[in-house]
């Protein structure tokens, strides 16, 4: 039997919001894992957290990170690398003091966590360089498989298909009170996204509870074994550059809220520097102890 270091983290955590969990296993130098180890870990968290993370460390200020639903491996998962990374800062002196770290993830490459804890409570990762596809389905497609009448999607706004960390299919509605109220069928809705090659699809609008808040997101991730994140790092940026690339946003410091009716609203980091799109959040480990294999 193998154990290790093991947490489960929060991320995104707001005031009374329960933020999105992610399992996060820190592998000590010499310690691997194959892909079916980790899928099998992934497996065994169904219905616990949206993702396993993996973090092995390179030297003092360098990581690898790996990802995994129950179902696959996942390209990049935003929210895992903020729980992963903040609690990995926050009980590290040495790392308390650095304020850039170097990321390495298998499918998306290197990235850099800025270590904002200090001022902001908050951890900010580079997104991953945004891809822009031909949308492969249609509004009537949408609706069908969201569950909703097609008047639901707005008109002012582009239906558009993004990929920074996942491939996002991002879709304007109208309306903040039929946006959180869209539930479909997570079957159904699977289904959909593996035909037409979509990772996850993010719903929008741009009427929100709280004014101080930019916009209003959900992100359904049924490819990956569950049917909504209730907080979402690569989705959110994938909004970021569909908003930079459609004048709804000129890159100063905001904030997203997501989430359905169901729950309080998670709160999402996004700006951009230097010509690169930012995330963050803050995060809160709820369970540390060893994970045995």
């Amino acid at each position: 039997m193998k154990a290790y270091n093991y947490r489960k983290v929060d991320a995104f955590t707001s005031g009374i919001s329960l933020g999105n969990p992610a399992a996060c296993i820190y592998l000590d130098e010499g310690q691997t894992l194959t892909d079916a180890e980790m899928l099998e870990i992934g497996k065994q968290h169904k219905d616990f957290v949206s993702e396993v993370v993996f973090c092995g460390k390179k030297d003092n200020s360098s990581f690898d990170l790996t990802y995994f639903s129950s179902e696959c491996e996942v390209p990049f998962c935003g929210h895992g690398t903020i729980a992963c990374m903040y609690s990995l800062i926050e009980s590290s002196p040495e790392l308390r003091m650095t304020r850039e770290i170097a990321i390495n993830t298998r499918q998306k490459g290197k990235l850099t966590i800025f270590n904002r804890i200090p001022e902001q409570n908050a951890v900010f990762i580079s997104a991953p360089e945004s891809l822009y596809h031909v949308t492969p389905v249609s509004a009537g497609e949408i609706a069908k498989n969201l569950e909703i009448d097609i008047t639901a999607i707005s008109g002012v706004y582009p239906i558009d298909f993004i990929d920074a960390g996942n491939r996002t299919l991002i879709i304007p509605i109208a309306a903040l009170e039929n946006e959180i109220s869209i539930f479909p069928d997570e079957r159904t809705l699977r289904d959909f996204t593996l035909k037409n090659d979509i990772d996850i699809i993010l719903i929008f609008c741009m009427d929100v509870k709280d004014n101080k808040h930019k916009a209003h997101t959900r992100v359904f991730a049924a490819k990956y074994g569950y049917l909504e994140d209730p907080a979402t790092g690569s989705g959110n940026s994938a909004f970021g550059y569909y908003m930079l690339k459609n004048g709804m946003w000129g890159g100063e410091k905001i904030t997203i809220e997501q989430g359905g009716r169901d729950m309080v609203f998670n709160i999402v980091h996004l700006c951009a520097e230097d010509g690169k799109l930012l995330f963050g959040g803050g995060a809160m480990t709820r369970i540390e102890g060893v994970y045995y294999l």
